[in-house]
């Protein structure tokens, strides 16, 4: 055998080794998550899918998965069951950001923050509105949601 193929012979344990390496750190980075309920129509419908990327702090306008814990801010009604469930643990939503710390609270827009005594919204809270305001369950009910919670930003769409 020549040299040349002894190369190529010998690179194709480390290029499998390589994928798999990257492919274990995709996993890690991006989740495949299902779209339940109209809250978030028309950008979003029941059964699209999106590839959400984790790590990365959302901005004003960015549509995130956030994890569904109880609120950490004023709240005034009940957790609907039009959630997410793709990645197992407790039910996940999906909403457009419209203010993150240190922007003014929206208060004109968010009838569950018009009491609330601070001017910017507090570090570690997010405010989320779903697109379809009558079938979303999000800020304009529930108040703040804490930016722990944040599974990750939608990345793109992907075919059903």
């Amino acid at each position: 055998m020549r040299p040349a193929s002894w190369a190529l012979v010998a690179g194709v344990p480390v290029l499998a080794v390589g994928l798999v390496l990257t492919a274990s750190a995709l996993r890690r980075r991006l989740v495949a998550v299902t779209v339940r309920g109209a809250s978030m129509e028309p950008a979003y419908r029941d059964g699209d899918r999106v590839l959400v990327r984790r790590g990365r702090l959302p901005a004003p306008g960015q549509v995130v998965v956030v994890r569904d814990l109880p609120a950490t801010g004023p709240t005034t009604a009940p957790v609907p069951t039009a959630a997410t469930r793709a990645v197992p643990g407790p039910a996940l939503l999906i909403k457009r950001v419209a203010a993150v710390p240190g922007d003014p609270v929206p208060r004109d827009r968010v009838a569950a923050l018009a009491g609330v005594p601070e001017r910017y919204v507090p570090h570690g809270q997010l405010v989320l509105l779903g697109d379809n305001p009558t079938a979303s369950f999000d800020s304009r009910h529930r108040g703040y949601f804490a930016s722990a919670h944040v599974v990750g930003t939608v990345w793109r769409s992907l075919s059903r």
